[in-house]
């Protein structure tokens, strides 16, 4: 028996197998979304787009920050009440309200199977939240001011000994 170098079809087919491969493992970690250090479940996983464009289900982050959110009868216009804060929006359209006034969300919202995701960034804007996203652990962090936990840069809180 004497090796034969593999032709060009089967090193075509073996580097698009590989690539396919390659691409569902790298997109098959789950994002973890955490509200406060709290985690967030969802029947619909975020999208992470790319660095800056992540969306998420909008009543499991509304529920998490204790919002209440509801849907009309249709299924196209959506209110999230947050405390004093009133956000209204409707799928589909980049033009929404925050406490009566015109807001702009730079994505419009949309469905995944039922669910309404909205952008992460919108999120952040409309409740005045800290909202991040790290791709290399694949994690969204939502930190409510005076109840997140913040990490302060090394020696901010040294008192200085005489």
């Amino acid at each position: 028996m004497t090796y034969r170098a593999p032709g060009w079809r089967t090193l075509l087919v073996t580097a698009v197998v590989a690539s396919i491969a390659s691409a569902l493992l790298a997109l098959s970690r789950p994002v973890v979304m955490l509200v406060d250090g709290e985690r967030v479940e969802s029947d619909v996983q975020p999208i992470a787009a790319s660095h800056d464009r992540v969306y998420v289900p909008l009543r499991s982050i509304a529920d998490a920050l204790g919002a209440d959110t509801s849907v009309d009868d249709k299924g196209q216009r959506v209110v999230v009440v947050r405390g004093g804060q009133t956000l209204e929006l409707r799928v589909g359209d980049t033009h929404a309200r925050l406490d009566g006034m015109p807001m702009t969300l730079r994505h419009a919202p949309f469905r995944v199977r039922g669910r309404v995701m909205i952008s992460l960034k919108a999120i952040a804007d409309a409740f005045d939240v800290r909202a991040t996203y790290d791709p290399r652990t694949a994690r969204i962090d939502v930190l409510t001011p005076g109840i997140g936990r913040t990490v302060e840069p090394p020696g901010a809180n040294l008192e200085q000994t005489q």
